[in-house]
């Protein structure tokens, strides 16, 4: 069982359809729809927003959303808790979410385990980012390339600028590595060679 959270609904991001089709108003419903969508394509049952204003959530009280998420960590109980680098997110929303839940994860004492997502290869090597090989997990995912690329074209206001989307689908697949990686948010754990997170 997954749940997803999403602290907003993206209502402030630039791409808005190709052509755009979207405007400020109704950004937040599409890309709900969307999510909904792309959900559905990667068999998550639970999606859950916090509706934090986007492009905002660092401004929001920190303490309160820790706490927040301490009790969704507690109702859901997960084996594995996924959330973004508080400094490797790439964007100041992912961040602020990352740290949260991270303070989150660790004021519970939670029991699963916690793990940063990371984008592409680039934790192939990840001494450029400070880390080493035994802070990361990398996750054989190859069988999973279909589900990847239907949720990548459900969020369609998103991705109808990247032509390598809308490709024939063998086309697209090709642009999706075989693995994924994940840093080790759980310090002190030695990384494996895994094929799913939740068996960790």
């Amino acid at each position: 069982d997954i749940t997803l959270v999403s602290a907003t609904r993206g209502e402030m991001g630039r791409r808005m359809g190709n052509p755009p089709y979207l405007n400020r108003e109704t950004m937040a419903a599409a890309r709900e729809i969307e999510l909904q969508q792309a959900c559905a394509s990667l068999g998550i049952g639970r999606l859950i927003f916090f509706d934090i204003r986007d492009k905002t959530v660092e401004f929001a009280d920190e303490a309160e959303l820790t706490a927040r998420i301490a009790g969704l960590i507690q109702e859901v109980d997960p084996d594995v808790v996924l959330t973004f680098h508080e400094k490797l997110g790439g964007h100041p929303d992912h961040c602020a979410i990352g740290k949260a839940t991270t303070a989150a994860f660790q004021q519970t004492g939670h029991r699963g385990n916690l793990y940063f997502i990371t984008f592409g290869d680039a934790m192939e090597r990840p001494e450029r980012y400070g880390y080493t090989r035994k802070d990361v997990v990398k996750i054989d995912v190859h069988a999973h390339l279909e589900a990847k690329l239907a949720a990548f074209r459900a969020h369609r206001c998103q991705t109808e600028i990247d032509e390598w989307v809308w490709q024939p689908d063998q086309e697209a697949l090709a642009r999706f590595g075989a693995h994924e990686y994940f840093l080790k948010g759980n310090t002190g754990e030695r990384a494996q060679a895994l094929h799913d997170l939740f068996n960790a």
